[in-house]
């Protein structure tokens, strides 16, 4: 059912965090780390001298995190209101508010119309204008267009996580300055990180993406070899991203072990759940390597 006119304020507010609520530790805060652990090595990935003060930083991580939540809302919206999703949902994450009917998909589909020209205004506003439409384009083609069913769909996500951490330095960092060839060498190394290890966050959704027919690495290539596939992937770049940035060896350690912690609870298949919020640690790390190596030089 829709939710009723007279919705009280913190009922709608608690409405709409459930939308994000699954993607706001996972994919909103990592997102908002890179941008602002990257501003602190802003000489090395900009033509910024140096880096911003504490006192700025802090205003623009709020920028920061308002950028990447509010694409991911409208994403979400975008997601959760298809009929494949709801069905998905209903075995893989049952707590959302279409399966649990505290809003129609009618009436998501009505939020939209809003959303989007409101998020395009914020993101036009915080100097991203671009990128966030370019964001919009790929929620199209991996939603409506069922682009996120296919096996482009790595494709379509690496390319989006490229949009957002590029706006997420840029906001960080100041628009006054710009990336640099080096900094874009490192957004395109995060990209090959998602396109070859974000399958982590299939191997739990097997189920629902097999009852929906979405092609995913795991139901691809099947569930042994893909996560032999991520393990090795992310050691992988565990090693090349600390050699990209000339750490020490106690800047391996640092990727790697976590890496390491990564490979141990995706190829165990254990806990898949754990081993996407591992992900999601690992990640964080790797995005640390700019300013740990401004740090050590």
């Amino acid at each position: 059912m829709s939710p009723p006119k007279a919705m009280s304020l913190p009922a709608l507010l608690q409405l709409i965090w459930h939308f994000t609520e699954s993607n706001f530790q996972t994919f909103v805060l990592p997102n908002s780390a890179f941008g602002l652990l990257a501003a602190l090595a802003a000489p090395l990935l900009t033509d910024c001298s140096e880096r911003p003060s504490f006192q700025i930083l802090l205003i623009r991580s709020l920028q920061v995190i308002l950028f990447n939540w509010a694409n991911v809302f409208v994403f979400d919206l975008a997601n959760q209101r298809l009929p494949e999703s709801r069905l998905e949902d209903r075995l893989n994450k049952p707590w959302r508010p279409l399966p649990t009917g505290r809003i129609s998909p009618e009436t998501t589909r009505r939020w939209m119309l809003i959303t989007i020209p409101l998020v395009l205004s914020v993101s036009a506003i915080l100097g991203v204008a671009t990128e966030s439409a370019f964001i919009m384009i790929l929620t199209w083609l991996y939603n409506d267009l069922r682009g996120g069913d296919e096996i482009i769909r790595d494709g379509i996500i690496a390319c989006g996580y490229a949009l957002y951490l590029t706006s997420s330095l840029r906001i960080a960092s100041g628009l006054d300055y710009n990336i640099s060839e080096h900094g874009y060498r490192w957004i395109a190394m995060m990209s090959g990180i998602i396109l070859t290890t974000m399958q982590v966050q299939d191997l739990k959704d097997q189920i629902g993406d097999r009852t929906r027919g979405r092609r995913t690495l795991p139901l691809v290539l099947g569930d042994t070899v893909s996560r032999w596939t991520i393990a090795g992937f992310t050691l992988f770049w565990s090693i090349l991203c600390a050699y990209f940035w000339r750490m020490s060896l106690w800047g391996y350690a640092l990727p790697v072990l976590t890496g390491i912690g990564v490979a141990f609870h995706v190829v165990s298949g254990s806990h898949d759940a754990r081993a996407w919020r591992c992900w999601c640690a690992w990640q964080v790390v790797v995005y640390a390597l700019p300013w740990l190596g401004s740090m050590q030089n």
